[in-house]
C-alpha cells in the first residue's frame, strides 16, 4: 500500500483538471440488483425503498444510480407497452429517492438483445423511452437524470453506437427537452472507451464510464467475469497499481481537454466473494483520492447484495466503506 500513500499525496498537490461542462453527480451509490435482476419476487424489490434512500441519504450520498430491465417488461409487439406494475413500481422507487432529497440516474439495464444486434433492437430501446421519458417528464429536471444504456459491449460499439441510441434520445427529447441524458462507450463502457465515445451534438448530454481496474483484482473469483474466472489471492497495492491510476487519471484530464466534458464513473467496486471488507474499503479509498483532483463524480457498485456498502442481514453499513468514500462511518 505504500504507493498508493504517496500516489495519494501526490495527487493531493495536483493541479485540477480543466473547468467543462459536468453532472452534480458527488458520491454516488448504485441500488444494484433491484430493478435491473431477471425476476422480482410477488412482494416486489425489497433492497430500494423509502427506508433505505433515507438511509443512503443521511450516510452523505448525493445521488443514487436505478438500474432498470426494461426490456423484459414489456410486451411483444411493437409499441412494446411496459407493464403497468413494473411501471409503478420504479415510479414509486424514484419519488421516494426524490423526496429524500437524493439526485436519481435512471437507466436501461441488461438489454442484451440490444447488445447482441443492435440494429434489430434499436426500436424498441426507443419505444422503452418513450414510455419512461413521457412517464417521468414531469419530475425535476435538475434532480432526475435519464442514462439510455448501461455498459454498451458486444456488437453494441462504438462505431454504430450513436446510430443505435439516437432514435431514444429523440423521443426522450420530444417530452423532455433539456432533461440531462447519459451515455456510456463500449467495451462495457470502461475508461479507454472514452478515447473514442462521440456523443451527439446536445448541450444536455453527458459522458460516463466504469471502472473495476485492475479487474483480475476486482471480480477475482466472480463466475460470470469469465470462465475460468480472474484467479483468487491477487492483492492490491502494489507499484503497478499505483501507476495505473496515474495513467487513467491522466486519461480523464485528456478526455476534459478534448472535449469540454467531464465524465463520472458510474460504477467502481470490489466483489466481496474473495475480498475482505478492508482490502474492498482500501480499494475504493485508492479510487477515490486518485481521480479526486479530476472533480468527476463517482458512483459505488453497490449499496447493496453484491459489491455491498451495507449489510441488510446486520441492519449496518460494512465497517470501513463509507469511510473509503469519504463519508463518515455510520453506527
Amino acid at each position: 500500500m505504500k504507493y498508493l500513500i504517496a500516489l495519494a499525496t501526490s495527487l493531493a498537490f495536483a493541479a485540477p483538471a480543466s473547468a467543462g461542462d459536468s453532472l452534480p453527480v458527488g458520491r454516488c451509490i448504485n441500488m444494484g440488483n433491484s430493478f435491473e435482476v431477471s425476476e422480482v419476487g410477488k412482494s416486489g424489490v425489497s433492497n430500494a425503498g423509502a427506508e433505505d434512500f433515507a438511509r443512503i441519504a443521511r450516510a452523505g450520498f448525493e445521488t443514487i444510480r436505478l438500474p432498470v430491465r426494461w426490456s423484459d417488461k414489456t410486451g411483444a409487439e411493437p409499441g412494446y407497452t411496459i407493464e403497468k406494475k413494473w411501471m409503478a413500481q420504479v415510479d414509486k422507487a424514484v419519488d421516494q429517492a426524490l423526496g429524500a432529497g437524493l439526485n436519481v440516474i435512471l437507466n436501461d439495464h441488461h438489454f442484451d438483445a440490444l447488445d447482441d444486434d443492435p440494429a434489430a433492437n434499436s426500436a424498441k430501446l426507443a419505444a422503452i423511452w418513450r414510455q419512461v421519458a413521457g412517464h417521468f417528464a414531469d419530475r425535476p429536471t435538475d434532480r432526475l437524470w435519464f442514462e439510455i444504456e448501461n455498459e454498451p459491449h458486444n456488437k453494441l460499439t462504438n462505431a454504430n453506437l450513436l446510430a443505435t441510441l439516437n432514435p431514444a434520445l429523440a423521443e426522450i427529447r420530444a417530452t423532455n427537452p433539456d432533461r440531462p441524458v447519459i451515455i456510456g462507450g463500449e467495451f462495457w463502457s470502461g475508461i479507454d472507451s472514452l478515447a473514442t465515445l462521440k456523443l451527439p451534438d446536445d448541450p444536455n448530454v453527458y459522458p460516463t464510464f466504469h471502472y473495476y481496474e485492475p479487474f483480475d483484482f476486482t471480480h477475482q473469483g466472480a463466475t460470470w467475469a469469465g470462465d475460468p474466472p480472474p484467479a483468487i489471492g491477487r492483492s492490491y497495492g502494489t507499484e503497478d497499481d499505483a501507476a495505473r491510476l496515474v495513467r487513467d487519471v491522466a486519461k480523464i484530464r485528456a478526455y476534459v481537454e478534448r472535449t469540454g466534458k467531464v465524465p463520472f464513473m458510474g460504477e467502481t467496486g470490489a466483489y466481496e466473494g474473495y475480498i475482505a471488507p478492508p482490502e474492498r474499503a482500501a480499494y475504493h479509498r485508492a479510487v477515490r483520492e486518485a481521480f479526486a483532483p479530476t472533480g468527476i463524480g463517482i458512483c459505488a457498485w453497490a449499496y447493496t447484495n453484491t459489491f455491498p456498502f451495507y449489510d441488510h442481514e446486520a441492519g449496518k453499513w460494512i465497517p470501513g466503506m463509507l469511510a473509503a468514500f469519504g463519508l463518515p462511518e455510520q453506527p
